[in-house]
């Protein structure tokens, strides 16, 4: 290796190293990070405790939407995304919902259940149709919005990867929770729904870095797009400066120039 060799694979290093970072940012802000899994888990840990310890339907579905309720105020006073919090409240209370609709426990866990596995479905169609939904989720906070689908293949790949990925992990943690609303008790589904929370979950957006950590970098159209708005600024800048040039050498002929008589 020469002396000139070095700076170069430092600087592909140090590259790699920095589309690792952004590639972690991204997912942290698009799955929100542990705070988010915190808001993801509690409403129905707390919902499963109650109910083990009293069997009271109704004090643990109130319990569960109003710790939900809790965490969007937090949010809000803190001034922070309220998204995954507001996608809680909402699962939350269609739990609610359908669980004091039908005076059963464990249809509180359903909607949930069931919006994994459409979720699921949904990851592996679109990966089939070859628009991966985890590309349609992270395009946006990659700056690159759909650009990856016609100007950067091997970021496609990757997405369409990721997408298999979350869309066969949700399929088997429906596989596991399907089977046991229909034989296990409301705490023995509730216990297993919560360990189940998160560990696929981490599964799911660890194979996502992987794959996008070794795809091409993003393309960021915006920057793209406000590249070519001030080009467009500078060549109309030009161009209005060339017309008052021609306009001043009109009125101001060269020195020594004649004029011609009426």
């Amino acid at each position: 290796m020469t002396s000139l060799d070095k700076p170069t694979e430092d600087t592909q290093d140090t590259e790699a190293d920095d589309a690792r970072a952004v590639t972690e940012a991204a997912l942290f802000e698009a799955f929100g990070g542990v705070r988010g899994m915190v808001e993801t888990v509690l409403p129905g840990l707390l919902f499963v405790t109650i109910f083990t310890l009293n069997n009271d339907l109704h004090m643990s579905a109130i319990a569960a939407l109003a710790v939900s309720l809790v965490l969007v105020v937090v949010r809000l006073a803190m001034k922070d995304t309220v998204k995954h919090a507001f996608s809680g409240v909402f699962g939350v209370a269609f739990g609610v919902v359908f669980a004091m609709m039908t005076d059963n426990a464990k249809n509180f866990y359903l909607p949930g259940m069931l919006y994994t596995l459409g979720l699921a479905l949904a990851y592996i169609v679109t990966s089939l149709a070859g628009v991966p939904l985890i590309g349609l989720i992270l395009g946006p906070v990659f700056k690159e919005n759909l650009s990856w689908r016609t100007r950067n293949p091997g970021r496609k790949k990757a997405y369409t990867k990721a997408s298999y990925a979350w869309g066969f992990i949700l399929l088997a943690k429906s596989a596991i929770l399907f089977p046991l609303y229909w034989w296990a008790d409301t705490e023995q589904l509730g216990w297993v729904l919560v360990a189940l929370k998160i560990p696929p979950f981490l599964l799911a957006v660890w194979l996502t870095w992987v794959f996008l950590a070794k795809a091409p970098a993003p393309i960021d159209v915006f920057a793209e797009m406000e590249a070519a708005e001030q080009a467009e600024k500078e060549r109309e800048e030009r161009a209005k400066a060339e017309r008052e040039a021609r306009g001043e050498d009109a009125l101001h002929p060269a020195p020594g120039g004649r004029h011609r008589k009426g």
